[in-house]
C-alpha cells in the first residue's frame, strides 16, 4: 500500500469519524435540546477527534521502508481524477443543501446566520469522503500492484 492509499483510508476514517461527532453534537443541541453541564460532556467530541487525529498523522509520516516511493505518474493521475470527482461533488451537495434550506423555510423566511458555516463544513466532510472513495476505487481497479 503506497502512501497515497494510506492517506485516502486515513482522510476515510477521519472524516467519517468527524460526520458522527458533528451528527451526535447536532442530535444533542437541536433534537434533544440539552447539552451536558460538564466542560468535558460538551467537548468530549473534539477530544475524540484529536486523540485520534494526532497520532494517526505521526504514523502516516513514517516510511515503512527507504526504498519507498512517495509518490509516481500513476498517483498523481489518480489523484487528480479523485480531484475532480471531489470538486463536482462538493457543487452538486452545496446546491442541493441550499435548495432543501430553501423548501424548508419558504421564500419569505429566515434562518440563523451560524447554518451556513455549518453546512460547508459538512460539505467539505463529505467531499473528502469522495476523495478518499475516489483514490481507493481507482486503485482497487487494477490488478496485482495495481497493474491491468
Amino acid at each position: 500500500m503506497n502512501k497515497t492509499q494510506k492517506n485516502a483510508w486515513f482522510s476515510l476514517a477521519i472524516f467519517s469519524l468527524s460526520i458522527a461527532l458533528a451528527g451526535h453534537n447536532f442530535y444533542c443541541e437541536f433534537v434533544a435540546e440539552k447539552l451536558p453541564d460538564s466542560f468535558l460532556g460538551r467537548h468530549w467530541s473534539a477530544f475524540a477527534f484529536f486523540a485520534i487525529f494526532i497520532p494517526a498523522m505521526i504514523l502516516l509520516r513514517k516510511k515503512q521502508s527507504p526504498a519507498e516511493v512517495d509518490s509516481d505518474e500513476r498517483d498523481a493521475l489518480i489523484r487528480k481524477k479523485a480531484l475532480l470527482a471531489s470538486y463536482t461533488s462538493i457543487w452538486i451537495l452545496f446546491t442541493i443543501s441550499i435548495l432543501i434550506l430553501w423548501l424548508a423555510v419558504g421564500p419569505n423566511g429566515t434562518m440563523a446566520v451560524w447554518i451556513f458555516p455549518l453546512i460547508i463544513l459538512e460539505v467539505f466532510f463529505i467531499a473528502m469522503i469522495i476523495y478518499s472513495i475516489a483514490i481507493l476505487v481507482q486503485y482497487g481497479r487494477g490488478g496485482k500492484d495495481g497493474e491491468k
